[in-house]
């Protein structure tokens, strides 16, 4: 978020701190929710630690979003994985799905055959 042409900015409270911070248009009630989200989980530590001084519990919540973040982009990751096998699988399915019509219409075509041969050797029987 930067402080270009056509940036706004607002006003967010983290820890019982007012920071003006500048974004995109448009932007604002997303940076506000950031903000809020960052504020509830110092809240959350200050809860379970007491009053350890808002520099080390702004560091521990930064560290634990860190955490959910990194642990977020490994399932991410995963399912990636999971997504492009599945793909795969279909893209092979599909080749045998292929195949097999290209075989059974070969068998159709030799049948047909066989059956005009057989019609025009009743019809030159009679």
């Amino acid at each position: 978020m930067s402080q270009g042409e056509g940036a706004t900015s607002v006003n967010v409270t983290i820890a019982g701190r007012s920071f003006r911070m500048a974004c995109g248009p448009g932007e604002e009630a997303h940076l506000e929710a950031l903000a809020s989200q960052i504020d509830e989980r110092i809240n959350q530590l200050r809860g379970a630690f007491g009053e350890i001084g808002d520099q080390r519990l702004t560091v521990m919540a930064s560290i634990t979003l860190a955490d959910e973040l990194s642990e977020a982009r490994k399932k991410i990751a995963a399912l990636e994985k999971q997504v492009a096998g599945a793909q795969q699988e279909v893209a092979k399915a599909g080749d045998q799905s292929a195949a097999w019509v290209e075989s059974l219409a070969q068998s159709l075509e030799v049948t047909a055959r066989r059956i005009e041969g057989l019609a025009q050797t009743l019809n030159g029987a009679k």
